[in-house]
Formats: C-alpha cells, sequence, structure tokens
C-alpha cells in the first residue's frame, strides 16, 4: 500500500484544518475557526489589553458546543449510516463555502467587535465543528486532524520510540505523526500564501479536496479501508 492510499484523507483534512484556521485568524483579528480553545486564549488576552471583539470570542464555545450536538443527533438519527461520513464531509464543505463567499461580502473586516466578524467567523467555526464530531465519532480511530496539540505530542513519543527501537512498527507511527504534523503546517503556510494573493477566495481552493472525500466517502472500499 502506498503511502498516499494509507495517509490521504488525513493528510487532506489536515492541510485544509491549517489553512482554514490560518485564514480566520488572519483576517478575523486573531478568531480560531479550528483551535476553538484559542478563542478563550485570545478573550482573556483581549480583556487585559482592552481590545474589542471579545464578545465574538467567548461566542465561539457555546456555537462550537452546540454545532457538535446537532451533528452528533444527526449522526444518530441518520437512517443511512453508511453515507454518513459523506454527508458530514459535503457538510463541511457547504459551510467552508459560506465562508467564503461572506467573507467576500463582508471584507475589508475593519472592527474586531462587529457583527459581520462573528457571522464571518462563526461559518468556519461551523465547517470546522462539524469535522471535529466526525473525529470523535465516525473516524474516531483517525488522529485528529484539526487540533495539532495532540498530534506534535504524540510525534515527540514516536519520535523517541523511535531512536531507541529502529523497528518497523515505530518507524511507521512516527511516519503517520510526521506527516499529520507537516500537513497542518503546510495548509497553514499556503493558507497564508493564498490568502495574500487570492483573498477569501483562498477559502475555495480548500473546499475541493473535502469535496472530493465526501465523493470518495460513499464508496464501501474507501470506507473500509480508512477503517
Amino acid at each position: 500500500m502506498s503511502f498516499w492510499q494509507r495517509y490521504q484523507t488525513p493528510v487532506l483534512l489536515t492541510v485544509v484544518g491549517g489553512a482554514i484556521d490560518t485564514i480566520g485568524f488572519i483576517t478575523l483579528f486573531g478568531f480560531f475557526t479550528a483551535h476553538v480553545t484559542g478563542n478563550l486564549v485570545m478573550a482573556g488576552s483581549g480583556l487585559v489589553k482592552g481590545e474589542d471583539g471579545l464578545w465574538i470570542k467567548l461566542a465561539a464555545l457555546p456555537l462550537f458546543i452546540l454545532t457538535v450536538m446537532v451533528t452528533k443527533v444527526f449522526i444518530d438519527k441518520s437512517k443511512k449510516q453508511h453515507l454518513i461520513l459523506s454527508h458530514l464531509f459535503l457538510a463541511e464543505a457547504v459551510f467552508l463555502t459560506a465562508f467564503m463567499v461572506v467573507g467576500l461580502y463582508f471584507q475589508p473586516f475593519i472592527d474586531a467587535g462587529d457583527i459581520t466578524v462573528a457571522i464571518t467567523g462563526g461559518l468556519g467555526l461551523i465547517a470546522l465543528a462539524i469535522r471535529n464530531t466526525a473525529s470523535k465519532t465516525v473516524i474516531k480511530h483517525m488522529s485528529p486532524t484539526v487540533l495539532m496539540t495532540g498530534n506534535t505530542t504524540q510525534l515527540g513519543i514516536n519520535l523517541t520510540d523511535y531512536l531507541v527501537n529502529r523497528s518497523a512498527k515505530n518507524a511507521n507511527d512516527l511516519g503517520h505523526s510526521s506527516a499529520l504534523v507537516l500537513s497542518f503546517l503546510i495548509g497553514a503556510l499556503v493558507g497564508a500564501l493564498l490568502y495574500i494573493k487570492l483573498s477569501f477566495w483562498a477559502v475555495g481552493v480548500f473546499v475541493l479536496p473535502v469535496l472530493y472525500l465526501s465523493f470518495k466517502a460513499r464508496d464501501k472500499a474507501f470506507l473500509e479501508h480508512i477503517a
């Protein structure tokens, strides 16, 4: 099995996660669409510094939780269990597209506390909250593709294990964790560069891999492979 066959799903999802989180952070005054707890840190920082937009960052947490709850109910109630992952990826792509369209309409953003920032950031957050829910339920066997702290910790553990014992298993584990951390970094860098060139149109580039995975997830063989 080739590297791409084994890792295409987590790599693509991680690249998208890194890119969208970076684009949102750059343009929406430090708002995280993926790293939702980061918004609480930014809110605390903003409170101390007297910055605007505190309410938006605080509102991110209940919006994230509400999205997770709605998504979980959808997963539990769905009558087509074999299509759940495809539908979740499609929903993510729809909200990412809305994130792009609304961002294009409202830009340039000039006030961190404006409702336009809340609406735009909220749409991006909903998209990645759906992804996070899928990661904890439908594809819970897969390493997280948005939050990198755990994956970076795992990379350190795998690197230590490999240096102590250079077995095939340890090499495989190291390759897996390395691929995820590197993919997020690539997504963040490419997302930033594309945003400079394309503005919010850059989001559209990262909708395409999610649509691709939504299509692939309709195939039984693909589902068996990622499982």
